[in-house]
């Protein structure tokens, strides 16, 4: 299982929950942090950029192919939040891929800043895309990049100013978030409004599992219902919560048991692959 991890996210927060779960289940779990974050090396340090997080993801599931004592075609894939689009990208391109987890998914940009929007304003959303074409035109010129808060307080020019962006992100943060940067350049916004990977979901073979959180305010749960229906081997399962509860207690040991179930059903028997 490779487990990829949201936006702004380093592998030390609310992951090993998760992998420590699947390892004592025997299922092997490799978490990393992508360039740019975490103990990773990347300069500017936070930037988030969609190509090169998915390049690295791939890096990371070529890697757990070649680990000793890992079979290579039951290699599974798992992404929360951000990083469901990104298994759904990778999912989509490698057919070898034998099942695929993603929960309370982004996976649809357009539908997300229609959310927040609605959430947070007009105005809001015209000063935080300034503020990313800005930071792209600053980048062109090799300068400093301009950065934005991953969370606010409502009424802030955060990238999330839901209720619960604040205490979520600080929740799933360990005492010692090492290389954590609450503050990353803000060209990310551009990229994030033009990014669909639910339009992907028809070409991902594996079996693949959909957790939603229904009172998920942060990424809207309709297009991974979506997703879901539209994938050919796509299981839905809900959860009456919001974005951040399936990383504590009731909702974690819940959420983890019904992944473990799932990936027991796909990864025991017989797998095929295919080519990428």
């Amino acid at each position: 299982m490779v487990l990829a991890h949201g936006i702004g996210g380093i592998r030390s927060a609310a992951l090993p929950d998760f992998a420590m779960r699947f390892a004592a289940a025997g299922i092997a779990a490799l978490t990393f942090d992508y360039r740019h974050l975490g103990s990773s090396e990347g300069e500017p340090r936070g930037l988030i950029d969609i190509r090169r997080q998915r390049v690295d993801y791939r890096a990371a599931i070529d890697l757990a192919r070649r680990l000793d004592g890992i079979d290579p075609v039951r290699i599974a894939l798992w992404g929360t939040s951000f990083g469901g689009g990104h298994v759904l990208a990778a999912a989509a391109r490698d057919h070898r891929i034998a099942a695929a987890i993603i929960q309370n998914p982004f996976v649809d940009g357009p539908a997300a800043a229609a959310a927040a929007i609605r959430s947070a304003g007009r105005m809001h959303a015209y000063r935080l895309a300034w503020r990313a074409v800005r930071d792209t035109a600053r980048a062109r010129r090799g300068r400093d990049p301009i950065r934005v808060e991953l969370a606010g307080p409502p009424g802030s020019l955060a990238m999330m100013t839901t209720p619960d962006a604040v205490a979520g992100f600080q929740s799933i943060l360990p005492a010692d978030p090492v290389g954590f940067e609450p503050a990353v350049p803000a060209r990310i916004v551009l990229q994030m409004r033009a990014d669909r990977p639910a339009r992907r979901a028809t070409l991902v073979a594996c079996p693949l599992l959909v957790c939603v959180c229904e009172d998920d305010v942060i990424a809207p749960p309709q297009p991974a219902i979506t997703v879901a229906e539209h994938a050919p081997r796509g299981q839905l399962r809900r959860y009456s919560i919001g974005h951040f509860d399936l990383f504590h207690s009731p909702w974690l040991d819940r959420v983890a048991e019904d992944q473990i179930a799932f990936l027991h059903r796909t990864l025991s028997g017989p797998t095929t692959t295919g080519g990428e």
